[in-house]
């Protein structure tokens, strides 16, 4: 299983992904689910994948490689003149690779699924995130729903839902994806580090940051600790119940 998260902030964007991979509890591996492209002073994209690893990594291979020849360049996400038309080619690409996997027409919901998330900036307008589903459509993060989760969603989504502002800062973000992925690693085995994380700021056209999270890192286990004893803290201090 996976657990990707995209956020958008009225700064920028902020991408989270972890890395394990599993056929099973005697076949665990890490595998990175966090995918960039960058042409520097002219755009952004990067992706989050969720789904059938073999599937995941030929959509991403297919996208890179048509970035670079020359004569595949046309559709190429380096190419799109919009962040509307790299999800319209992410989208197409998902759709093709799913269907060569079976004669009769795999269905989007059976084994090679793959959910993306694609955000970035292209010069000339504002950056964007969607979600792109295994069927090839996709949706648009808003002021009404801000970030995207793919992969394990439920343990890390409560957190997101009661902290999230859109005016907070990238630290803030940060530590409030990192609780939302310690929830869901405490909750769910198939999900670990380490963690990938990369942080946009609107109309750099570089990424801002970007670092990976291993399972000895000082301020993620003070984040999982505390988290942890504040929950304890919190639940102490409410009302009791009395029959």
């Amino acid at each position: 299983m996976t657990y990707c998260v995209g956020l958008r902030l009225n700064k920028g964007l902020v991408f989270m992904s972890d890395t394990r991979t599993n056929a099973g509890i005697d076949n665990v591996s890490v595998f990175k689910k966090m995918h960039s492209w960058v042409v520097p002073g002219e755009r952004v994209i990067t992706m989050l994948t969720a789904g059938n690893l073999a599937t995941t990594q030929a959509i991403i291979s297919m996208l890179d490689e048509r970035t670079k020849a020359p004569a595949d360049r046309k559709p190429s996400i380096l190419e799109a003149p919009s962040m509307f038309q790299v999800a319209r080619l992410v989208g197409e690409t998902v759709r093709e690779e799913i269907r060569s996997h079976s004669l009769e027409g795999q269905r989007a919901d059976a084994a090679f699924n793959a959910t993306i998330i694609v955000g970035g900036q292209i010069r000339g307008s504002a950056p964007r995130l969607f979600m792109v589903y295994p069927e090839g459509n996709f949706i648009e993060a808003s002021s009404e729903t801000p970030f995207f989760q793919i992969g394990e969603t439920k343990y890390g989504r409560p957190i997101l839902v009661r902290a999230y502002d859109p005016d907070m800062s990238f630290e803030d973000a940060v530590k409030l994806m990192l609780v939302s992925f310690d929830s869901t690693i405490k909750a769910n085995l198939s999900v670990g580090l380490p963690l990938d994380l990369q942080v946009y700021e609107n109309d750099s056209f570089l990424i801002s940051h970007e670092q990976r999270i291993p399972l000895d890192d000082a301020y993620y286990n003070l984040i999982s600790t505390g988290w942890g004893e504040a929950l304890k803290e919190a639940f102490r201090s409410l009302p009791d119940f009395h029959f």
